[in-house]
């Protein structure tokens, strides 16, 4: 079929109309914005979906990313407070606020943040000391983010984190410090030991100090125990001398044999069990034993009456013992009664 000059131009008004339609139809995908300029001027930011623009007239100008992006900070050398050399590498977190803004406020947006953190890092890091540089991360981020955040401003950007990955001292100070922290650490275990030795010898003072109060307290009660019983032996003792003189003052002569033969038996028998003792010389005569036993009998016969018994003569065998001179009386003899 062979077209004619009308057919051709619908045609061509037709390719035209659907061109017109692609060049006014723009489509922004979700996380970005178009801005739009019109004769090379801003005039609107287009939003994510489908939008209309005049064709030929209107342009898009900047696709921003609005998404929150990530932005590596390179290794940077750190000079601190008291010149120590240090190493520090970080990471930026930033979000696109306004298109417009970060696409004509600022030319390059990544290298100005970039360059504008790493400054930064140099300038806080640089006022603080070493040892508050390793051990305060927090305060670091928190003021690296403020400075940032506020400087970034104006672009339309907001930076939501700024993280500080690692700080590297040099190896040599590193190994400084490592002994620094050993000596602090056997310091402090020399101070808890001498503590410890001190509150021992404290503690065993105190007890040494109550066994001895106890020691002299008992000591003090046994020897107050002592003095009682010596007391009442004494008084014992005193009441028995007091009867016995009694009954010799009334003219009673066996008391006082009684009394001599009980002293001179409790004497002999002392001697016989004396541990240092294995043979026992008696330089006595043996009837003054006998005189004196018979003294005891004749008591015990007038206490008693004639039904006592004279004391049972020791079984076994026995010492022969040669009779006494017969015109020497034994002093421990009872008193001979009669012709």
């Amino acid at each position: 079929m062979i077209l004619g000059g009308f057919d051709i131009v619908v045609v061509a008004f037709a390719v035209l109309v659907i061109l017109v339609l692609i060049a006014g139809i723009k489509t922004v995908p979700q996380g970005y914005r178009h801005t739009i300029e019109r004769f090379g001027r801003y005039t609107r930011t287009l939003e994510p979906g489908l939008n209309l623009i005049i064709p030929f007239i209107d342009r898009v100008g900047a696709r921003m990313n609005v998404m929150e992006q990530v932005l590596d900070v390179p290794t940077q050398e750190v000079i601190t407070k008291d010149n120590a050399s240090c190493s520090a590498d970080a990471v930026a977190f930033y979000q696109v606020l306004n298109a417009a803004e970060a696409a004509y406020q600022v030319s390059n947006l990544q290298s100005a943040i970039l360059n504008l953190t790493m400054t930064n890092i140099r300038s806080v890091m640089g006022s603080m000391d070493l040892d508050e540089l390793l051990s305060n991360r927090d305060k670091i981020n928190d003021q690296l983010l403020r400075v940032v955040d506020e400087a970034v401003g104006p672009w339309g950007i907001k930076v939501t984190r700024v993280e500080i990955k690692d700080i590297q001292p040099p190896k040599d100070l590193v190994d400084a410090m490592a002994r620094q922290m050993k000596a602090e650490r056997e310091k402090r275990a020399q101070v808890l030991e001498a503590e410890g030795s001190r509150n021992a010898q404290i503690l065993r003072a105190e007890g040494a100090k109550q066994s001895a109060i106890l020691q002299a307290e008992g000591q003090r009660e046994a020897a107050f125990r002592d003095a009682e019983a010596r007391e009442r032996l004494a008084e014992a003792e005193a009441k028995a001398t007091r009867m016995v003189s009694e009954a010799i003052a009334a003219g009673d002569v066996q008391a006082i044999n009684y009394f001599v033969a009980q002293k001179y038996t409790e004497a002999v028998a002392a001697i016989g069990t004396a541990p240092n003792s294995k043979i026992v010389l008696m330089p006595m005569e043996a009837s003054a034993l006998i005189g004196s036993l018979g003294g005891i009998g004749a008591i015990a016969r007038e206490v008693f009456g004639d039904a006592a018994t004279a004391p049972e003569r020791p079984r076994g065998p026995t010492r022969s013992v040669p009779p006494s001179t017969p015109n020497t009386p034994s002093p421990f003899a009872p008193p001979r009664t009669g012709v």
